[in-house]
């Protein structure tokens, strides 16, 4: 449970960065600050995926409530507007707490109130449940708690304005109050058990969205308010509203509650016995979604969708450290559906539209996947009947050539890259500029192919194919040799980050970690070791490694401005907690598992805070390259949670010689 007390609540400058994240296991969600005012577009009590994981509609933004004691009113929401924060309702709240829902507390002439909002797992469906604790009061006291909802019902990307197209008519049936203000998007029906309905409606203007105005977008939005509910608290102590997609009684509110708090129970308690741990396996099922009948992972919260890349490398952290080998399955056979020419989708765009495949490293962390999955779970069969034809097809066509000039060179090595294209992560553009465009052999794509090759070669000896095992083999000597003949750079005493022909890029960057992390390495022990020393040197920070060394004229401190800035520093500098996983198993592989375990305790320790400081219980996606290390980008991030998750589990609370097994038995 992670909770914050009144102090902190009405220091606004504290609480508008604490803000809070639920999930439905379809790409859905609900989320705001931890005083209930949205500071971002993306806010809100209900965002339908509609073509899950994607067609994310913001359905619900908010619930204005006011607490009526006699007739004495006290208004608990909190909005900004033009200058001006209004209500305060802040000012009455006591306490919030995730537990493992959010929990705002309230306290008004010694009536305590407690609001509850969570998500149902496998619906677009949010439930509101409030408890009034007036024990000891006057029983002729009156208390009533009026609720009036403000519906956005737009793109989440996007905002709403006032506008004569809106329908507001209202249906109320079986207590429940439906709405579908815009013919082509879905109704919303709230069940509820209040006592009167007013119907009474009327646009709320000019709401401000102070992040997204940090950012440079579209800031400003006006709400519509369909109706109020009153619910006589006095006689019932409780009110309750299922805000929902599809019909629903409101006497389920209970039911699903416990469903919920068991399903996440066992969640959380499948790992080990460790606060950070805990947290990070809870964030981590937020992650897992549904993509028709298999499983997907969002990359990030709130406006990622799920990313071939993303989904890869946070597969292993998400799913099998987490003891959910099913999911793993799931996930790498609905991907394995996708591939076309011998590669791995970027991404599923947000309307459905046929997926995008600009990437080199997508495909080959999905070997790395695999990979994992044989480790943890020896699930041959699943790869041989599955995934293995797949695989080989792969490596096919990265030999004769692909798309963006992706094919194996000469050297062993593997080419990519073509103008106006970024393939790697480090993948940001602005119109026609690729920030870091890394055409020709870049580090970790070396490692990446050669750790696969390893792995192609050990399944194929597994299924008793001596041509594969030699064929996989000779391509992976001649990679190793060709790259610790070309990446090694003596004179920085660590690896080029992009060797293109005659051409070395000696930018000090962190992607030579994973040259150096994965299970198959062509990095000697002598050399690894002086890059991690160059590595912590010039990119270790408190949260995570610099994208680039602060020597370097390119450098960035600060993610911030409008999105050409941003996209200028996105990987010039700024710090990325994924990368944490990569540097404390390459630190175990290098310097033992006693100095790994040392050495990631210590810095995991540090790191704990940050899941109290934007949102909360789960890890950002970026970071500030300089102190303080301001939270940047996606409050939420999926191969943040996993890679941190996945190291901690493997290379810090390991059991001794772990690892060493683990190794042994991939490379059988």
């Amino acid at each position: 449970m992670i909770q914050y007390h009144r102090d902190t609540i009405q220091d606004l400058s504290t609480s508008l960065s604490r803000e809070w994240l639920e999930t439905n296991g379809l790409g859905g969600f609900a989320s705001s600050t931890i005083t209930g005012l949205n500071t971002r577009r993306y806010h809100g009590l209900l965002t339908a995926a509609t073509k899950p994981p994607v067609g994310r509609i913001l359905l619900l933004s908010k619930l204005e409530e006011t607490l009526v004691i006699d007739d004495r009113c006290y208004q608990l929401s909190a909005n900004e507007y033009s200058g001006a924060i209004h209500p305060r309702g802040f000012i009455y709240q006591t306490g919030f707490k995730l537990d493992p829902w959010p929990v705002f507390s309230y306290e008004m002439e010694g009536v305590r109130l407690e609001k509850s909002v969570l998500m149902v797992h496998g619906q677009n469906t949010t439930v509101i449940d409030y408890e009034c604790h007036s024990a000891g009061l006057d029983p002729a006291q009156r208390i009533k708690l009026e609720v009036r909802p403000l519906i956005a019902f737009r793109d989440y990307h996007s905002t709403t304005h006032e506008n004569s197209a809106l329908n507001a008519h209202v249906e109320r049936e079986d207590g429940i109050t439906s709405v579908q203000p815009y013919q082509d998007l879905p109704w919303l029906h709230l069940a509820h058990d209040c006592a009167e309905l007013d119907r009474e409606s009327f646009w709320y203007r000019s709401f401000e969205y102070a992040v997204e105005r940090e950012r440079g977008l579209d800031f400003a939005e006006d709400l519509f308010s369909p109706f109020s509910l009153t619910f006589d608290l006095d006689r019932f102590s409780r009110a309750r509203i299922i805000a929902s997609t599809e019909r629903h009684d409101i006497r389920d509110a209970d039911s699903y509650r416990e469903a919920e708090t068991n399903r996440r129970d066992a969640i959380a308690n499948s790992t080990h016995e460790d606060d950070l741990l805990e947290s990070l396996t809870a964030a981590a099922d937020q992650y897992v979604v549904a993509r028709g009948g298999q499983k997907t992972i969002i990359a990030g919260y709130h406006w990622f969708s799920d990313w071939g890349r993303d989904t890869m490398i946070a597969l292993p952290g998400l799913t099998l450290v987490t003891k959910r080998p099913e999911i793993a399955r799931s996930i790498l056979a609905e991907f394995a559906k996708h591939v076309d020419r011998g590669m791995l989708p970027n991404r599923f765009p947000d309307a459905g539209e046929t997926p995008e495949y600009n990437t080199v490293d997508a495909t080959l962390w999905f070997f790395e996947a695999v990979r994992s999955l044989v480790h943890y779970a020896n699930d041959y069969d699943f790869v041989r009947d599955n995934l293995y034809a797949t695989l080989k097809e792969i490596v096919s066509w990265h030999i004769q050539g692909t798309r963006y000039n992706i094919h194996v060179d000469t050297d062993g090595l593997l080419y990519s890259g073509e103008p106006g294209v970024q393939l790697t992560w480090m993948d940001a553009k602005v119109g026609d500029w690729v920030v870091t465009p890394r055409h020709g052999k870049p580090v970790e794509i070396q490692a990446l192919w050669f750790n696969a090759l390893r792995l192609m070669q050990h399944l194929a000896a597994r299924f008793v194919e001596p041509d594969n095992v030699q064929q996989y083999g000779e391509l992976a000597a001649r990679a190793e040799a060709s790259f610790n003949e070309q990446f090694w750079n003596e004179a920085t005493g660590c690896l080029y980050d992009v060797v293109n022909g005659d051409q070395r890029d000696g930018s000090i960057r962190p992607n030579q970690i994973i040259a150096v992390a994965l299970t198959h390495s062509m990095v000697s022990q002598e050399r690894a070791a002086s890059v991690l020393r160059v590595v912590e040197r010039d990119l270790l920070t408190s949260r995570g490694l610099r994208t680039l060394s602060p020597d370097d004229p390119q450098y960035r401190p600060r993610y911030e401005g409008d999105s050409l800035s941003r996209d200028g520093a996105y990987h010039q500098g700024t710090v990325w907690p994924w990368l944490m996983g990569p540097y404390m198993t390459a630190y175990s592989k290098t310097f033992g598992e006693e100095a790994g375990r040392e050495f990631g305790a210590r810095w995991l320790s540090n790191f704990r805070q940050h899941l109290e400081e934007a949102c909360i219980g789960h890890v950002s996606e970026i970071f500030d390259a300089e102190e303080p290390h301001r939270p940047r980008g996606c409050v939420a991030q999926a191969w943040s949670v996993a890679e941190l998750l996945r190291a901690a589990v493997e290379d810090v609370y390991a059991s001794p010689g772990r690892k060493a097994t683990a190794a042994a038995t991939t490379k059988s």
